[in-house]
């Protein structure tokens, strides 16, 4: 047994926990008790939309489908990410034959696994825990026969988890890079491809350590489009952009380009022959799906906009906020849901994320507006930090900020959508929810008022 232990986490007093520290018991496909038997609302609605959405893509539920066939050697595992804990944990429920490897996690509560070391990184930004995490899992790489089966568990956090920059560059160059790329609002495929050009592990780097076994990566996709290069920053695969791509995205952000560290990434022609296979066994599109299915299971039309919605996420949310009232003029009684991955170019210093940033916007332009309910948060349960996945707002968000003297409009222009949801008590807390997609938005629209 092996008990990984990461440094604890106040999650607040309504996240129940079980021995993975993650939000996952009860399942989150059960909707929450109601011992008084109160009326549903509109609220209650959101979160089992919500709830569903993640339970589609819990790791419990999709990798044992997609496991290859145990080979004639040793299976060694790597799984890297947010959901890395619960994807090892499902392999090793069904798996036959000898097991070994590396799971690799963020800091936290702690992880427990039966046959599978495990190991504690920083994220978002990488640490030197996150230095040791990617050479181990070269070495495990590097050690793998042709007889040998390499097993990859890959989800969105692995590019800060296993971070091994460069030859020349320094753990704290690395890291104030990522946070200028992080402060400029740079959409992550860009990130990505600076981060595969500045590193030992990334663009395609694993694979190669792990030649000439057979490797299989499993991807529970946290990028828009589901490209295998940003996932992770493609540790497993091969890369079509370039090392002048990189350095030209930086100069784009205004960001000064390091002198040193940068490496051309693994090309398709360097893994004709490879035996390698890469499977994505969950993405948004799959948490868009059990959203609507939800939503229509609980009386509402289910109406997708922006599947793959990308950019600020206030201008996605005023885009949003003009929809939302069309479509209550119309008198439908409708749940607007959306995916993707928004972004915050930040010019203040105040504390929040992605999704409550939207949905401060979202409130703003709405103006309190009748019959119009709203949840916007992170699939993994953080949105940019650990304190919420993100935030409701209702037709009475405004009026009960001013009643608290809290300017929302203030709050907007400080990034400081985190600090407003908290003091309204509108923030949805949840702890990590044990996976990792899209964002996940909905609106709900309902003319009559039934569910306030």
């Amino acid at each position: 047994m092996t008990l990984c232990q990461r440094p604890s986490t106040s999650l607040g007093p309504n996240v129940p926990l079980h021995s993975s520290g993650y939000f996952d018991s009860p399942r989150l496909d059960e909707p929450p008790a109601s011992p008084h038997h109160r009326p549903v609302t509109a609220r209650q609605d959101l979160e089992s939309i919500f709830r569903a959405a993640v339970a589609a893509c819990h790791p419990a539920d999709v990798v044992p489908a997609y496991l290859p066939e145990p080979p004639e050697g040793h299976t060694i595992l790597l799984a890297i990410g947010k959901a890395a804990g619960g994807m090892a944990r499902a392999v090793e429920a069904a798996w036959h034959g000898p097991l070994s490897g590396l799971a690799v996690v963020p800091h936290g509560p702690a992880e427990l696994l039966q046959q599978i070391d495990c190991i504690s990184a920083g994220h978002p930004m990488p640490d030197e825990a996150s230095l040791t995490a990617a050479e181990r899992l070269l070495a495990l790489a590097q050690q793998a026969g042709s007889e040998d089966l390499v097993l990859v568990l890959l989800s969105g956090g692995a590019s800060a988890l296993a971070c091994l920059p460069g030859e020349g560059l320094s753990l704290a160059d690395k890291q104030a890079l990522t946070t200028a790329l992080l402060r400029s609002g740079a959409p992550i495929e860009e990130i990505n491809t600076v981060r595969r050009h500045l590193s030992r592990i990334k663009g395609g780097r694993l694979a190669r350590a792990a030649q000439p076994a057979r490797l299989v990566t499993l991807a529970i996709s946290d990028v828009v489009g589901d490209r295998p290069e940003d996932i992770g920053s493609g540790p497993t695969v091969t890369d079509p952009t370039s090392l002048e791509e990189a350095k030209a995205i930086l100069g784009r952000h205004g960001i000064v380009a390091p002198d040193r560290g940068w490496s051309e990434t693994v090309k398709p022609d360097e893994a004709e022959g490879w035996n390698a296979d890469y499977r994505i066994i969950a993405g948004g599109d799959t948490a868009l799906k059990a959203a609507a299915s939800e939503a229509v299971r609980l009386g509402w039309e289910a109406v997708p906009i922006d599947a793959h919605a990308q950019g600020e996420a206030r201008d996605v949310a005023r885009r949003h906020a003009s929809i939302a009232l069309e479509t209550l003029r119309s008198g439908s009684r409708v749940a607007l849901i959306s995916g993707g991955e928004l972004t915050v170019t930040l010019s203040g210093q105040g504390s929040g994320g992605p999704s409550r940033e939207y949905s401060l916007a979202l409130a703003l332009t709405l103006d309190g507006a009748a019959g119009i309910t709203a949840l916007a948060a992170d699939t993994d349960g953080l949105d940019g930090s650990h304190d919420a996945a993100g935030a409701f707002i209702d037709p009475a968000t405004l009026a009960r900020a001013k009643a608290r003297k809290l300017d929302a409009s203030a709050a907007l222009q400080a990034n400081d959508s985190g600090a407003f949801f908290a003091a309204l008590g509108d923030a949805f807390v949840t702890g990590p929810t044990g996976t990792n997609v899209n964002d996940l938005r909905t609106i709900l629209i309902d003319p009559s008022g039934s569910r306030a």
